[in-house]
Formats: structure tokens, sequence, C-alpha cells
């Protein structure tokens, strides 16, 4: 299924690269740009610098004149509109609807319950003017206005942002990219009984000399250090820092008794 990203009256030039980097980033590259503020707009400095890495989506968008252009090839029109319109489309929050667009659940009102949706063969997603939106009678000719739920003191969003995230719900719907693992992590070499007793008839030694044990009256202490450094599982490295500072203990000077 064919995706496109229409801008129409863009008035912005940074608007435009902030758009072509937000489709690359979802993996799409189909830009049309209908009558933009500037005819030069994909070449402008501020619209290459916003881009930023995704001038390939810049090198082959495409400046039209009219909507019915840019919109050759595709079946199914989404809108974005934050407010519904009174005899327009549905209002449906992107996830929901592009949900039932892949799944096949969307049919014209009149078809009978039974009948299947038609295949699509094109999908363009349709964004305004940054100042006004979309003009009515370029929502009423779309199937679905798509609001992106938000903050209902404040759902103003940038041209850009707006893009990345119907791109993002789109991209999601039709199966998303898996996340790169990191390579996993390699478990150190566990030190052996050997060395844990050889650390812990050290440490006693450096607990004793420091007066913090008392071989008198030792208590439960060497145990619990036993129990506590197995649950550590200890690498033969942290065997080697611990038996430094034993060796630290034992050098230093004794408190007076």
């Amino acid at each position: 299924m064919k995706t496109r990203f229409v801008l129409i009256q863009t008035s912005h030039a940074g608007n435009v690269g902030a758009a072509a980097r937000a489709m690359k980033t979802m993996g799409f590259d189909d830009l049309v740009l209908v009558a933009p503020r500037w005819a030069n707009v994909l070449r402008r400095e501020e619209t290459i610098q916003r881009a930023s890495g995704a001038l390939d989506v810049l090198a082959q968008a495409r400046i039209v004149e009219t909507l019915d252009e840019a919109l050759d090839g595709m079946s199914h029109l989404c809108a974005t509109a934050m407010t519904p319109r009174d005899f327009g489309p549905p209002t449906r929050a992107p996830r929901q609807h592009l949900e039932m667009l892949v799944q096949g659940k969307l049919r014209p009102a009149s078809a009978a319950p039974e009948t299947p949706a038609a295949p699509e063969t094109g999908v363009a997603f349709l964004f305004g003017c940054e100042r006004f939106g979309m003009a009515n009678e370029d929502v009423y000719r779309c199937d679905v206005a798509l609001s992106i739920p938000s903050n209902p003191q404040f759902g103003s969003l940038n041209l850009g942002a707006a893009i990345q995230l119907i791109a993002y719900e789109w991209r999601q719907a039709l199966g998303g990219f898996a996340l790169e693992n990191a390579a996993p992590a390699q478990l150190p070499d566990r030190a052996d009984a050997a060395q844990v007793g050889g650390m812990l008839t050290h440490w006693e030694q450096a607990l004793t000399h420091i007066g913090f044990l008392d071989p008198a009256a030792p208590k439960k202490l060497m145990p619990r250090l036993n129990q506590m450094f197995n649950r550590a599982q200890l690498s033969p490295e942290e065997i080697h820092i611990l038996r430094g500072v034993a060796k630290a203990m034992l050098q230093s000077t004794p408190p007076n008794r």
C-alpha cells in the first residue's frame, strides 16, 4: 500500500524539512507539496537544515499546483483536522482509524455488512497550512478526519510534530520496526570456592587487625560475610579488589586499645 504525505500551502520552509525528517524516521519517502509559499522551498537553506539527513526525501519530493495532482493514485484520504466539520467525514483518533484500515474493517456506509472492504491502493495524509489548517472543501473530500488526542486546553501542534505522530501511528499499524536489541552482556567468570575462601580468610585477618572482629567472640560475622559474598557471585577481578582492601587494612595502624 503506497503512502503519501501531502502538505497544502505550507508557508514555513523549515516545516518542509522537518516533514522530510519525520517521514524518513518512520520509513516513508513520498512527499508532495501543493502550492507552497516558496517556489524554491525544497532548496532553501532552512529546509535543508531542518531535514537533517533526509535530503533524499527532499530530492524526490514534488511540488504541484492543485490537490488533485497531489492525490493521483491515492484511494484513501486522511485529513488532519483538530476541529470536526459539520458535513465532513467521521473524526477519529489516528490509532483507531489506521488499525481499522489495515485490518480491512472500513467499508462505505451504504455497503452490506457482509461486503468486504475494497483493497486500498494508496493512503494519503493531508496537512493544511500552518495558520489556518485545512480548508473545508479539502476535508470534505477525505474519508476521515484524523484528530490527535491532546490537552483540551492546548491542542496546538507544530506541523512537523503532527507529521511525526501520524507517521509513527501509521508505521505501527503496518507492523512497526523491530527494536535493535543490544548484544547481551557477557557474564563475567565466577570466582571458585577456593578464591572466595582465601578472600574471606584475608578479610578475617584484616577485620581482626583493625579491631572490628574479636576472635574471642566472633559471633556470626564471618558466616554472614560468607553468605553475602556468595550471593554476590563475585568474579576473580572482584575478589582481587576485595583482597586489596583487606591488604590495605592490614597495613594500616591498628587503633589504640
